[in-house]
């Protein structure tokens, strides 16, 4: 009997046309959205060339007013640790309460309001708002980032708390352990691990967004950046970008190393 005597053949993988459709107006999307906006392979080229003479400008860096840029740097630092630390002593109590599997909803669904809250706008706006509100300087720049650490700390712990597995939560319980014991003896040990990676996150990501929030009114190295971009001092710019790029570099290791330090 030949392959032909068996009966019509079948392709071991059919065609996904709603897919295919999909894909092809998402590309159909993309020229539209390019051409609404102006966009042109002529203005990319001309800006090629417009970014190659800035970048020529900027060298050699100028390091000379090295204490006015190790000042912006050292006040960059504190604002994210500060903002880091109190972000997180205000999160894990708003995580636990928005924690479906150990709170009633009653109390879920306000706390997951609260963090939908701040995550809906960027650090860069929240810091506008509080520059309005105290003023400039690396009290807004903190607010700002505390409200982006509780948004993104929050949300994760949350879900962490979620995944659990409720067996260890329910051998707690019936040693008659109150609430109290039962997050320490039975949630904790579950999402610590992860815990201090969110943490070690959040940290390397306060120190990016310091400096954006220093470019509006929030303190740090971004207010020294903007002014010299201002000046066009772009050799000082440039040194300025180096000692951002190192800081974030060590900071990475440093995060890296605690993670498995503590984990």
């Amino acid at each position: 009997m030949t392959i032909a005597d068996k009966g019509p053949r079948t392709r071991p993988f059919e065609a996904n046309w709603l897919a295919r459709i999909g894909w092809l107006l998402l590309a159909l999307y993309v020229v539209y959205a390019g051409a609404q906006l102006g966009f042109s392979w002529q203005r990319f080229s001309d800006g090629l060339g417009q970014g190659g003479k800035f970048i020529a400008r900027m060298f050699p860096p100028n390091f000379t007013r090295w204490e006015l840029l190790m000042s912006g740097i050292v006040e960059s630092l504190q604002i994210a640790v500060l903002s880091t630390v109190v972000g997180i002593v205000i999160s894990l109590p708003v995580g636990l309460l928005a924690a479906r599997n150990l709170m009633p909803a009653w109390v879920t669904w306000p706390a997951r309001g609260f963090i939908a809250l701040c995550r809906s706008f960027h650090p860069i706006i929240v810091a506008i708002l509080f520059v309005k509100a105290v003023g400039f300087g690396a009290l807004a720049g903190i607010l700002a980032l505390i409200i982006a650490s509780i948004g993104f700390i929050s949300k994760l712990f949350a879900e962490a708390i979620e995944e659990i597995s409720l067996k260890q939560v329910e051998a707690v319980r019936a040693t008659g352990a109150g609430f109290t014991h039962i997050l320490i003896m039975g949630v904790q040990p579950q999402v610590l691990p992860r815990f201090i990676g969110f943490a070690a996150y959040q940290l390397d990501s306060n120190l990016r967004n310091s400096t954006m929030v220093g470019i509006v009114g929030g303190g740090g190295i971004g207010a020294t950046l903007f002014t010299a971009y201002q000046r066009f001092d772009y050799d000082f710019v440039l040194a300025m970008l180096i000692v951002i790029v190192a800081m974030i570099m060590v900071a990475e290791i440093v995060t890296g190393w605690a993670r498995k330090v503590f984990q």
